[in-house]
C-alpha cells in the first residue's frame, strides 16, 4: 500500500522530480550550494553575453525564469540550466549577418531562436527522440567544445587589449587584432591580467573560492574609485534594473526568416540534447538515481520558452555549473531555485554598480572560459586510447575555428555517425570451439578452428546490417572454401545479434545458396526472439528449415554428433 501511495505521489507531483522527495536535513546544504552557484555563475553568465552578442543583463535573465522552469519541470536533480558558451557561440554565428550585436533586432533574433529551439525539443519529446542525444559521440563533443573554446578565447584578445576588433570568423579576428595591436590600452591590459591572476590564483588555493566574483567586484570597485574611464578604459555603462519584460520577441516575422534560422536552431537543439543528457546521466549514475531523457526534454523545452519570452537567449545544461553545485554539496534543484532568488535580488537592487565594470575585465573572464573549454586532457586520452578517433575530434575542432560553429555541428553529427558505422563495420568476429576446462573457447577467425571435424561455429559479434554485411559474406565464404577438413555444417552463433536489416537478410539468403552448392548446410544458434521474427518476415526461416535453428552451441554439437554416428 505504501508503494502504491509513493507511486501516486510521483505521478501527481512529477513536475517536481528534481526536488522531491525533499530531504529536510539537507535543505540548508542545498541553499548554501545555491548561494555558491550564484557567486560563481553570475560573472560567468555575464561573460557569456559577450559571446552571444546580447546586452549584459540578458545573462542574468538566463538564471531567473529559465533556471526556475527547469528546476520545477526537469527530470534531473543535479543538472544546472543556464547560459552556455557553446550555444551562445552558435547563436552569434547564426545571426552574425542578420543584425548588429546588442541591437534590438539581434536580441529579438536571439529570443526567436530560443523559441524555435524549444519547438525542436518539444517535437523530440512528443516523438520520444531523447535517444538522439546518443548520436553525438563523446569524441566529437570534445572536439567541438575545444574548437568553441579556441574561437571564444581568440575572440576576447581584442577586448582585453581594449582594441576595436572586427571580423566574423576566427582567422579574421586574429588578423584584425594583429593590425590594431599598436592601439593597445595598457591600463585595460593591466585590468585583464589582474582578473586572470585573481581567478587562477584563487582556484589553485581552493576551487570553492569564488575567484571570478572577487575579480569582477574588484574590477568594478577599481572602475568606480580610480575613474578608469579617464584612462581610456571602456566600461559597460548603465545596466537596466528590474524584472525582464515578458512577451514575444518584437520583430517582423516571415517564412524566409524562419528558414534562415532553422539550421541554427537545430544545431542548438543537437548540442542541448547531447550535452544536457550526458551530464544528467553521469550524475544520475553517480547517485544511483533514475533519469528519463525524454521527460527531461520537457524541462529543457520550458526553460528555452522562458528564455525566449523573457528577453534572453537560448539556455543549455551546463556541466561546469552542475559540478559547481556538487562541489558545494548541493543534491537537488533547491540549490538552483536559491540561485534564481539571489539573481532576482541582484536584478532588483544591485545592477547599478555593473556600470563601472571595465570591458577588459569581462573579456578576461570570457577568455578564461574559452581556454577551459579546450579539453587538452580529453584529447590526450583519445589519442592514447583511440588514435583514429583523435583525428575525428581534431577535424571537428578545426572546422569550428576555421569555418564556424553552426557548420561544424552538422559535421559533428556526420562524424559521429561515421564513428558509429565504423564500429559496426569493423567487427571482430570469432570462431568458438569446445574446451574441456572452459567449456567453450573463442578463437580469431584466422585460426579457422572447427568445433568438430566438418563443423564450424562462427560467432558474429554485432548486429547484422548494411555496413557489415560484406564482412559477413567475405568471412563465411573464406571459411567455407578453405576449411580443412571440408565442412558439412557451418553454424552462425547469433548471441550478439539483436537486429538483421534487409541488406543483411539478402546476404544470408545468398550465402545459403552458395553454401548449399558447396554441400555445406547453414545453421544458426542462440537466435533471440526479435531476430527470429525478422527471419520469419524475410522468409529465411522457411528457406533454411526449422531444424536449422538451435538454442545453444552445445545443442549444435550434440545434433552434429548424432548425425555423424547414425
Amino acid at each position: 500500500m505504501a508503494n502504491v501511495d509513493t507511486e501516486q505521489r510521483r505521478c501527481r507531483f512529477s513536475m517536481f522530480q528534481g526536488i522531491l522527495p525533499l530531504n529536510v536535513s539537507q535543505l540548508m546544504t542545498n541553499i548554501i550550494a545555491g548561494i555558491t552557484l550564484a557567486a560563481l555563475a553570475i560573472p560567468e553568465v555575464i561573460g557569456y553575453t559577450k559571446i552571444s552578442g546580447t546586452p549584459v543583463i540578458t545573462g542574468l535573465y538566463t538564471l531567473l525564469i529559465p533556471m526556475t522552469l527547469y528546476a520545477l519541470f526537469g527530470s534531473s536533480r543535479h543538472l544546472v540550466v543556464g547560459a552556455d558558451s557553446a550555444t551562445a557561440a552558435i547563436l552569434a554565428s547564426g545571426v552574425a549577418v542578420m543584425a548588429a550585436p546588442k541591437s534590438g533586432e539581434w536580441l529579438a533574433l536571439a529570443g526567436l531562436l530560443a523559441l524555435m529551439t524549444a519547438g525542436f525539443l518539444f517535437i523530440a519529446r512528443i516523438a520520444r527522440l531523447g535517444f538522439l542525444s546518443d548520436f553525438l559521440s563523446r569524441t566529437v563533443l570534445i572536439g567541438f567544445l575545444s574548437g568553441v573554446g579556441i574561437q571564444v578565447a581568440i575572440g576576447e584578445i581584442a577586448g582585453m587589449l581594449d582594441l576595436p576588433g572586427g571580423g566574423h570568423r576566427t582567422i579574421e579576428k586574429i588578423i584584425t587584432t594583429i593590425q590594431e595591436i599598436e592601439q593597445t590600452n595598457f591600463t585595460s591590459l593591466m585590468v585583464a591580467v589582474s582578473v586572470l591572476v585573481i581567478i587562477i590564483g584563487s582556484r589553485r588555493i581552493s576551487k570553492k573560492i569564488p575567484g571570478a566574483l572577487i575579480a569582477v567586484i574588484g574590477a568594478i570597485v577599481a572602475g568606480w574609485a580610480l575613474g578608469l574611464e579617464n584612462y581610456g578604459v571602456h566600461v559597460l555603462g548603465p545596466v537596466p534594473s528590474g524584472l525582464p519584460r515578458i512577451g514575444l520577441p518584437v520583430m517582423y516575422l516571415d517564412m524566409n526568416l524562419f528558414e534562415k534560422l532553422v539550421p541554427t536552431a537545430f544545431a542548438m537543439f543537437v548540442v542541448i540534447t547531447a550535452q544536457s543528457a550526458a551530464t544528467s546521466r553521469a550524475y544520475a549514475a553517480r547517485y544511483n538515481e533514475s533519469f528519463d531523457e525524454n521527460a527531461d526534454l520537457v524541462g529543457l523545452c520550458l526553460a528555452n520558452i522562458g528564455a525566449g519570452l523573457s528577453g534572453s537567449f537560448v539556455v543549455n545544461g551546463s556541466p561546469t555549473k552542475t559540478q559547481m553545485v556538487e562541489n558545494a554539496g548541493g543534491h537537488s534543484q533547491i540549490s538552483q531555485l536559491t540561485t534564481s532568488f539571489i539573481v532576482l535580488m541582484v536584478l532588483l537592487f544591485l545592477t547599478g554598480p555593473l556600470a563601472y565594470m571595465p570591458g577588459a575585465a569581462l573579456s578576461a573572464v570570457v577568455f578564461l572560459i574559452g581556454v577551459e573549454l579546450v579539453d587538452i586532457k580529453g584529447l590526450k586520452r583519445i589519442y592514447a586510447e583511440r588514435p583514429w578517433e583523435f583525428w575525428v575530434a581534431l577535424i571537428t575542432a578545426t572546422v569550428v575555428v576555421v569555418v564556424g560553429v553552426e557548420q561544424s555541428i552538422l559535421l559533428a553529427i556526420v562524424l559521429s555517425l561515421m564513428v558509429h558505422t565504423r564500429h559496426g563495420y569493423r567487427v571482430n568476429n570469432m570462431l568458438i570451439v569446445p574446451d574441456k576446462a572452459l567449456g567453450w573457447l573463442q578463437q580469431p577467425v584466422r585460426t579457422k578452428g572447427q568445433a568438430m571435424p566438418g563443423l564450424m561455429i562462427y560467432r558474429f559479434m554485432h548486429n547484422m546490417y548494411y555496413a557489415n554485411s560484406q564482412v559477413l559474406n567475405n568471412e563465411i565464404i573464406e571459411l567455407a572454401s578453405s576449411a580443412n577438413p571440408p565442412l558439412s555444417w557451418l553454424c552462425i552463433d547469433a548471441t550478439a545479434v539483436n537486429d538483421v536489416d534487409f541488406t543483411a537478410a539478402e546476404t544470408l539468403r545468398a550465402l545459403y545458396g552458395l553454401l548449399t552448392n558447396m554441400g555445406i548446410r547453414l545453421m544458426f544458434c542462440d537466435v533471440v526472439d526479435e531476430v527470429s521474427k525478422e527471419f520469419d518476415r524475410s522468409r529465411l526461416t522457411d528457406l533454411l528449415g526449422r531444424d536449422a535453428f538451435f538454442s545453444t552451441p552445445a545443442a549444435v554439437l550434440t545434433a552434429y554428433s548424432q548425425k555423424n554416428s547414425s
